[in-house]
């Protein structure tokens, strides 16, 4: 019996800040755990062009990694593979410099890509805060304040799409300003879900997502920001959210890096994402934390 009521405790626990009827009662309680933004058309740390920009160069750095697997694009695409061309004969040349003997090129697991590329690497683990469950914590490097830290993967549902029966007991819901949901549950129904919709969309050998995000094995090693912990009094949040919505000039060869897809696509409209941004530096050996909740006044 102890152990069972230890048991709905620690749900509960990672539950209730998704629960109106709480979340009602425990606001104004919670101040500091809020971010406070005068308009939604504030509600951005960096601007769209620097998200952008940041996973251009992320997913760039993963492509040319990860060159090798891409002969289906390039053969169907010369013009895309005359362009990463250039590119990877330059890695190749900076590999062998850097290189005590002159094999072929290294293949680098996609926590080295982002070290790499972006000074940083992340991963899940234990969190810090007592019946949290897991966490997100920078394993390498330093973040400066302002950055593009992490993605939030998941399914994107409108606000008149049918999510019930996957927000049952489901602790990784987002909601966006506007009302737009972004399922990130990579579990139950919610993951079958996203592997349905993801491979509807496969437009012939063209991932139009990551499905990665699914397993333990990250292609995209951004896509684990539904596993950062809410702040407390304790820990203070060193991250935000940051709503992003993908432009259609988004390259086509880079969309599989892309953590999200949208539950129905008979309306059009752009992708949403969402990023999160640093608050301030955060060192090696940290945790993140953000706000779940952003008050628009």
């Amino acid at each position: 019996a102890a152990a069972m009521l230890r048991s709905l405790r620690r749900r509960w626990d990672g539950y209730k800040y998704r629960f109106v009827p709480w979340l009602a009662l425990n606001l104004r309680r919670k101040r500091r755990t809020l971010r406070y933004v005068p308009k939604s058309s504030q509600d951005k740390i960096i601007s769209d062009e620097d998200v952008f920009e940041t996973l251009l160069k992320v997913f760039k750095a993963l492509f040319i990694n990860d060159f090798s697997r891409q002969a289906h694009i390039l053969a169907l695409l010369p013009e895309i593979r005359c362009k990463y061309m250039e590119l990877v004969t330059v890695e190749q040349k900076q590999s062998e410099v850097n290189s005590c003997n002159h094999q072929s090129q290294h293949v680098l697991s996609p926590d080295e890509v982002l070290f790499n590329t972006l000074g940083f690497s992340i991963t899940r683990d234990r969190s810090s805060l007592v019946s949290a469950g897991t966490g997100v914590f920078v394993t390498k490097g330093f973040i400066p304040k302002g950055t593009l830290v992490s993605m939030y993967p998941g399914t994107v549902y409108r606000k008149h799409e049918p999510i019930f029966f996957q927000s049952l007991g489901n602790p990784f819901i987002f909601r966006c300003i506007d009302g737009i949901l972004i399922d990130g549950n990579d579990r139950g129904l919610s993951r079958s879900v996203y592997r349905s919709c993801s491979r509807r969309d496969q437009l012939g050998p063209f991932q139009m997502n990551d499905e990665s995000w699914l397993t333990s094995a990250l292609q995209n090693p951004l896509a684990v920001g539904q596993y950062v912990n809410n702040c407390s009094h304790e820990k203070a949040a060193n991250v935000c959210y940051q709503e992003f919505d993908v432009p259609e000039y988004f390259p086509v060869e880079l969309k599989q890096y892309l953590p999200n897809i949208v539950y129905s696509h008979e309306i059009e409209s752009h992708l949403r994402c969402v990023v999160l941004v640093t608050l301030r530096d955060i060192k090696q050996g940290e945790e993140l934390f953000s706000n779940y909740y952003t008050v628009v006044n």
